[in-house]
């Protein structure tokens, strides 16, 4: 799909940056754009882009698309590239085109570009980069704007001579340099509205809007199905199909790695995160997800890497600082929790600093503040996290009642979800009379969803806890068959354990270790291990059986649902 460039201008001129940065994925991913036969077509729409992210302060970002521009700049003839510069920058509005044609014929500048990726070194303090590239256009070739940045470089970098010549290249005074400057900007940059037909606004604006809700409407729809009818199979099934009409757009696959981190397939999520890494290293949108997803994988290499690059990219992002708090989350506790509290401080409608929050204040055994970090996201946007928090939290505080009926609302807000089946599972196994509840929880749940491991799991410890060893140990060796996981070694050592099968025990903790060497449950099981090894017999965790279960009226309710 072609996008006129006077209505991605007009996103632009107007502040609606997201916005165009979300067309300009859409644009510089569509496969209707060859770039051997049209790279004027790249190389403009990866300029569009590049303000985009520009507008946004993503400058690192922007810093490469305007580099790839000029690299599709450079397959034009001569005759198309040799454009004399305009007296303003096209960062202005006022440099672009307003003919919608004219995003199919013209070219870019490239003096304009290369002042542009100047200007974000410049607002990211590289003045020896910016002031690289500004030497690099020709001296007869720099309009006033550009000039001015000269001199403002050599300036900083103390070349005062530098400075001088520079301005004095201009040959006009001081108040004709002045003069030429726009006289009437907002603090935006952009002319007061009152200058702007409204009737011409509202036309241009109608149009953009039109063509967004055509780029975006099965977006939306996606979305809806995500967070309101969780219909996350069907979401990810138009996310793909939306991926090969525009490969490897960040947007998608970035929206793609969210969903299947909330609906527990890490892996896949991992892989998609990773992708999105490798086409724009400077990427900081829900990177912190990523750091959860590696924090729970162990994968301690990447995370500390990917904690290093979101510092060097933009240190003031919430993701970043959510990212830290999962970096420090074993090393400080406390630490962690000031990081999670300054992303919800940066952007008190981020979500994973709440579900960080929460996750921090249950592993410091404060259940109750954690409740209301997790109410925080929920208030925010309906998330499985948010209620696998309440749940284990209400839990901890011994409210049975109210862990199931937060266990019940994530049923039914998401039907489909096999992981609120074993939500509502989990709490019924937290007592002996619901045991029988729990293990048809357990199965709904894997019948939904088969490669289920965490339900999976909690079904073979149910197994455990009703003595039915055998059974356990089946489930979780046919498992095995198909899934090489830790977890799964790491639950049959533990069954073997129980059943003084010590030999077998030790041989899957062995295996757990070998797949992951930080798996903690591995570490902790494997010191049992060799306490009953040597005829010690080590304190059996205790069970509540006290804080049992009785609500008549909602059996009913969970027989429709299941």
């Amino acid at each position: 799909m072609d996008v006129p460039k006077d209505q991605f201008s007009t996103l632009l001129d107007h502040g609606l940056y997201s916005s165009a940065q979300i067309l300009g994925c859409f644009a510089v991913s569509s496969t209707s754009i060859n770039p051997e036969t049209s790279p004027h077509l790249k190389a403009e729409s990866l300029v569009l882009f590049g303000d985009s992210l520009f507008r946004e302060r993503e400058y690192r970002r922007a810093i490469q698309i305007y580099k790839q521009a000029l690299q599709y700049h450079k397959i034009l003839p001569k005759q198309s590239a040799a454009t004399p510069p305009t007296t303003r920058s096209s960062l202005s509005a006022s440099n672009r085109s307003s003919s919608p044609n004219s995003f199919n014929t013209s070219a870019i500048n490239e003096n304009e570009v290369k002042f542009k990726i100047a200007t974000c070194h410049s607002s990211i303090g590289e003045n020896r980069a910016a002031l690289a590239e500004m030497e690099g256009i020709p001296s007869k070739s720099r309009n006033l704007e550009m000039n001015l940045m000269m001199a403002k470089l050599y300036r900083n970098s103390r070349h005062t001579r530098a400075a001088v010549g520079s301005l004095a290249e201009l040959g006009v005074s001081a108040k004709d340099i002045l003069s030429l400057f726009p006289q009437t900007p907002n603090r935006s940059g952009r002319p007061p509205f009152d200058h702007f037909d409204s009737s011409r606004w509202l036309q241009i604006f109608l149009g953009t809007v039109i063509i967004i809700l055509s780029l975006l409407a099965t977006r939306r729809y996606v979305e809806a199905q995500c967070w309101l009818l969780h219909c996350y199979r069907g979401g990810l099934e138009l996310f793909s199909e939306l991926l090969q009409r525009f490969p490897n757009n960040i947007h998608i696959v970035l929206e793609m790695a969210k969903v299947k981190a909330i609906i527990g397939k890490n892996d896949e999520a991992i892989l998609d995160f990773e992708k999105v890494r490798s086409i724009d290293p400077y990427v900081v949108t829900y990177m912190d997800e990523y750091a959860m997803l590696l924090k729970l994988k162990s994968d301690h290499s990447k995370l500390n890497k990917l904690v290093h690059d979101l510092l060097n990219i933009d240190p003031t992002k919430p993701e970043v600082f959510v990212a830290l708090s999962v970096l420090w989350e074993k090393k400080d506790e406390r630490g962690a929790l000031s990081y999670a509290e300054k992303s919800i401080r940066i952007d008190e409608r981020h979500v994973a600093g709440y579900i960080m929050k929460g996750n921090l204040f249950l592993s410091m055994n404060r259940p109750e503040a954690a409740v209301i970090a997790y109410r925080g996201a929920q208030e925010l946007r309906p998330d499985l996290r948010s209620y696998q928090g309440l749940v284990r939290s209400y839990l901890a505080l011994s409210k049975i009642k109210e862990a199931l009926y937060a266990a019940r609302e994530a049923m039914k807000a998401m039907p489909q979800s096999a992981k609120a089946l074993k939500l509502v599972g989990d709490v019924h196994a937290s007592s002996t009379s619901g045991r029988e509840k729990a293990k048809k929880f357990y199965e709904s749940a894997l019948r939904l969803e088969p490669g289920f491991l965490g339900a999976a799991l909690a079904l073979a410890e149910l197994h455990v806890m009703e003595g039915r060893n055998g059974d356990a140990v089946s489930l979780l060796e046919r498992y095995l068959k198909d899934w090489a996981d830790d977890s799964l070694h790491v639950k049959l050592a533990q069954v073997f354990a129980a059943t003084n099968m010590l030999q077998d025990a030790l041989s899957h903790y062995q295996a757990a270790l070998r797949m992951n060497p930080q798996n903690e449950s591995a570490k902790k099981g494997l010191e049992r291990l060799e306490k009953q090894m040597k005829g010690v017999d080590p304190d059996a965790p205790e069970e509540d059986e006290d804080n049992e279960v009785d609500d008549g009226d909602g059996d009913q309710e969970e027989a429709e649902l299941l």
